[in-house]
């Protein structure tokens, strides 16, 4: 004969079951996890302001939230979410991050900007082929003129 003594599961799985729904929702408000939103230190850096084509552009960098932590690009102070907002022409543009390599670019697959000088950043559109449109910063104006 078999002697093992035999337990009705079904009240404890009951038990365990509310025992969980219970203290699963209590631990995440005592302990909530960390936010994938950007740092509090880190801020918006200023606007920049250019010249492209010989009329004013303004560039306002938006740190944003990481959309994904796992990326490690974080090159100039960037990570992936951010986005930039380019007032030129009186369209106002939003463009997102990239996740190319080095410094940071942004584009929405039509419009694409990039400062690898800050003083000259690259501003292009495609339209068929790429439309380059030449850019100075504003302060690189100033200097010329103080010369």
């Amino acid at each position: 004969m078999n002697n093992r003594l035999v337990v009705n599961s079904r009240p404890f799985r009951w038990l365990l079951s509310l025992l969980i729904s219970v203290v699963l929702p209590l631990w995440w408000w005592i302990h909530p996890a960390p936010s994938l939103a950007a740092p509090a230190s880190a801020q918006d850096p200023p606007p920049a302001h250019f010249l492209c084509e010989g009329e004013p552009l303004m560039a306002e960098v938006h740190i944003g939230a990481v959309d994904a932590p796992g990326i490690p690009n974080t090159a100039g102070g960037t990570v992936p979410g951010a986005f930039i907002v380019l007032q030129w022409r009186g369209v106002s543009l939003q463009l997102p991050r990239t996740n190319n390599a080095g410094t940071p670019s942004y584009s929405d697959g039509r419009w694409w900007w990039q400062a690898l000088d800050p003083e000259h950043p690259h501003f292009a559109q495609r339209r068929g082929d790429w439309e380059n449109y030449s850019c100075i910063a504003n302060s690189s104006i100033t200097n010329r003129a103080s010369r």
